[in-house]
């Protein structure tokens, strides 16, 4: 009987000793992740407005979905910035507008890789790495407008060229005061919709339209930019449904065109077709024949020794045939004209 006791006594206190643990567990692992000070924290999502003790790496809990940090001083995003510890997050969707943030570095996003929605938009970054968007192999929305300052539009490139955005679908671009688009091309994206309104184009290069023909399925977005109308602009946007919103897209120039929509304009009103094909035609052959002026000038030039030699020779060959001609005169002529001068 005292061994049975002593056997129950010992697994009641295992038991309690397990139970012990475990609330001890649970008590530290929410210490651990307790919901930020001035956040707003709701099942799966935290939201910070203006929470200026915010420090980068970011820790929440590692079960939220949705995080919002919005009016902050961040200036830069260092490696891992919202993965603290080396350990993968579930986020599925990160705000972070109106942060300041002017540097990305390499691996900024690394240990997101759940990640589908990532909003930069309303920054102004000037150093984007090469790496800034690597490990987003899920990354389906890219939100970067009016965020990059002049340096940071033309490192874009690079960045976007990641093999880790294969999956992107969404890419916003708006207000940047983009004049070409940032992209080296558009076969490691699988973009759906391209956003470029509100930006400086005043033309689509050649380039841009072979990269886009190349890729039907991408709507494109070019409403409120100064286009200079001009033909292959009118020819692509009358010819192609790429434009989704094509009765947006007005003229900035030339003047007597001004705020008409391109795609609604007539051949007529533009310098098209044969009429620019014999502009060109005239300028070509301007070109040619300044070029052969230029070259007999040139010629000219470089025999003027021979030529004066050959000029003075002609003269004294006239000279002494005019000579020839005057003796033949004066023996050919009639002695009775002679008789009556006398």
């Amino acid at each position: 009987m005292e061994s049975n006791s002593t056997a129950r006594v010992g697994s009641l206190f295992q038991t309690l000793r397990f139970h012990f643990a475990l609330m001890c567990l649970c008590v530290l692992s929410a210490y651990s992740y307790a919901c930020p000070f001035s956040c707003v924290c709701q099942n799966t999502s935290v939201t910070c407005v203006n929470f200026t003790e915010i420090q980068l790496p970011f820790n929440v809990c590692g079960s939220t979905q949705n995080l919002s940090l919005r009016g902050h001083n961040l200036t830069i995003l260092t490696n891992r910035s919202f993965s603290p510890y080396g350990t993968d997050m579930d986020l599925r969707a990160l705000s972070l507008q109106h942060n300041n943030i002017q540097v990305i570095k390499s691996c900024a996003f690394c240990g997101l890789p759940r990640l589908r929605t990532l909003d930069l938009s309303n920054n102004y970054l000037i150093i984007v790495s090469s790496e800034a968007f690597s490990s987003l192999g899920e990354l389906r929305n890219l939100y970067l407008n009016y965020t990059l300052n002049v340096s940071g539009a033309a490192q874009l490139p690079s960045a976007l060229s990641t093999d880790s955005l294969r999956n992107l679908e969404r890419l916003d671009l708006a207000g940047n005061h983009l004049k070409t688009i940032p992209l080296f091309g558009f076969d490691n994206l699988n973009l759906s919709t391209l956003v470029l309104t509100n930006n400086n184009f005043e033309t689509l290069d050649q380039t841009n339209i072979t990269n886009l023909n190349k890729q039907k399925e991408i709507r494109v977005y070019l409403s409120t930019n100064p286009f200079k109308c001009d033909c292959k602009l009118h020819n692509w946007l009358k010819n192609d449904f790429q434009c989704a919103d094509a009765s947006g897209v007005h003229c900035a120039h030339p003047g007597h065109l001004k705020d008409k929509v391109v795609g609604k304009l007539g051949k007529e009103q533009l310098v098209c077709g044969s009429k620019e094909l014999a502009a060109v035609s005239y300028v070509f052959l301007g070109i040619v024949l300044a070029l052969i002026g230029v070259v007999f000038l040139m010629v000219l030039y470089l025999n003027r020794r021979g030529i004066k030699r050959w000029l003075n020779n002609i003269r004294e060959a006239c000279r002494d045939q005019m000579e020839v001609y005057h003796y033949r005169y004066e023996q050919d002529s009639d002695p009775r004209l002679a008789n009556v001068a006398v």
